[in-house]
């Protein structure tokens, strides 16, 4: 019943890409070693991060009187998206984070996304942890593919721990709601993906 409503999500994300890299200042030649897909791959992944942190703040205000997992996982996803500014200062990457404001972003796409999953997750607190849950989903997707295209350390590692992050968030959600006497149900990812990040530990090997 759950799964058919918050399929109507747009699911905005998908091939939300910035554009050319544009650089802060000339890279020294040894910088010059990232393609324009990763480039942009770092820069989406600055503010998907930043969305995550936000979405959970905003949802916070609203039902941090009810539970406290929102309020947990947005300063985990502020670590997050930290890690992901670490990239940009360390390629010399232009930041798409101009405002670190609540609710601002850069790409249009992401902006309206924020103002979807905000609005949806207002409805009930039950809509809001589903909202969590596909956030989380659909940030591994995203984890997975940039891991996939690149073979730099540096970017693999940052990568690796943000998806450990999004794995331990979605079991979070899901406690919740199973809590309430429900059973979550996959709403991006594979339902057999899902039970079995939700089985496992973080020593367990990736479900992908």
């Amino acid at each position: 019943m759950m799964k058919s409503k918050f399929l109507t999500i747009p699911v905005l994300l998908a091939g939300a890409l910035f554009g050319s890299p544009v650089f802060a200042s000339e890279p020294d030649s040894d910088l010059q070693v990232l393609s324009e897909e990763e480039v942009s791959t770092i820069q989406f992944m600055r503010e998907e991060e930043k969305l995550a942190r936000d979405v959970y703040l905003t949802l916070d205000w609203e039902w941090g009187d009810q539970t406290d997992v929102f309020a947990n996982i947005a300063e985990s996803e502020e670590e997050h998206t930290s890690s992901v500014e670490y990239l940009i200062e360390k390629y010399q990457i232009e930041d798409p984070v101009l405002h670190d404001e609540v609710g601002l972003f850069t790409h249009p796409e992401l902006q309206a996304l924020y103002d979807e999953l905000v609005a949806r997750g207002m409805a009930s607190l039950l809509d809001g942890l589903y909202v969590g849950g596909l956030i989380e989903e659909k940030d591994m997707q995203d984890i997975v593919a940039a891991i996939d295209e690149t073979d730099e350390r540096s970017l693999v590692l940052v990568y690796s721990n943000l998806l450990d992050g999004s794995e331990n968030h979605l079991r979070a959600f899901v406690d919740v709601i199973e809590n309430e006497g429900l059973e979550y149900e996959a709403q991006l990812l594979t339902q057999d993906e899902v039970e079995y990040i939700l089985s496992a530990d973080s020593d367990s090997g990736r479900w992908h």
